[in-house]
């Protein structure tokens, strides 16, 4: 049985019943919720990893539900509509809503459409995740270029960021100055390998406690240099 948990948010219990039993089929765990402020109660209190929300519903619309959901947590939303209204998908999809089914549908193509959704959210997430780098007491963001170390925010150059990307990347893997040249500077110029001990050296400046005792950017002697993660 998959741990893969969908919430269907549909006061038809005609139509909630085929969803569940064509999800359950396929291995996913199902839960129900009869209008849409359950539907927000259980989004945001159940951690489901995918909601199938009905527009018309009791007490609050399908996408009203939507978007204090989306507001709250980060969860995919499929939503159903007994009408193929335009401007319903143009709204819906403004407001991050993740796919769209017209009804009547059959329950297999739905069935379909969530496996796409569920695929492309974990992408998204695994993406992120790889856009992040944390280790204790060290937290390090690609995309934001944001460094905290030993609980300080820490201003990199381009250059120092990307060196500590890359170890802090491969952590315990020792990098020669000639394979940091080629990486970060694209140069196979060996001359050039003292500006890779000069970055270094202001790296430390910038991340260590004590840079004449580095404890994050370690020296393998005669070989290169290493990112240690620091012990919790």
């Amino acid at each position: 049985m998959s741990s893969t948990t969908i919430l269907i948010a549909d006061d038809d219990h005609r139509i909630v019943k085929i969803i569940s039993h064509t999800l359950e089929q396929e291995g996913y765990k199902v839960m129900a919720a009869q209008d849409g402020e359950e539907a927000v109660r259980l989004a945001t209190t159940m951690s489901p990893d995918l909601v199938i929300m009905d527009i018309m519903m009791p007490k609050l619309d399908g996408l009203e539900a939507s978007q204090k959901i989306k507001a709250k947590v980060d969860v995919p939303i499929i939503i159903l509509s007994a009408k193929d209204d335009v401007v319903d998908k143009i709204v819906g999809f403004k407001m991050g809503v993740d796919d769209y089914q017209t009804k009547p549908f059959s329950p297999a193509e739905l069935a379909l459409r969530v496996k796409a959704v569920l695929r492309r959210s974990r992408g998204v997430a695994e993406k992120r995740n790889r856009d992040v780098l944390e280790y204790p007491h060290v937290r390090i963001e690609y995309t934001t270029r944001l460094v905290r170390i030993w609980g300080q925010e820490v201003a990199l150059t381009a250059k120092e960021f990307d060196m500590l990307w890359l170890m802090a990347s491969h952590p315990n893997q020792v990098f020669s100055r000639l394979q940091l040249l080629e990486k970060i500077w694209e140069s196979h110029f060996e001359g050039d390998e003292d500006t890779v001990t000069v970055h270094i050296r202001r790296l430390r400046r910038k991340i260590e406690k004590d840079a004449a005792n580095p404890q994050l950017i370690k020296t393998v002697w005669g070989v290169g240099y290493k990112f240690e993660p620091p012990k919790a």
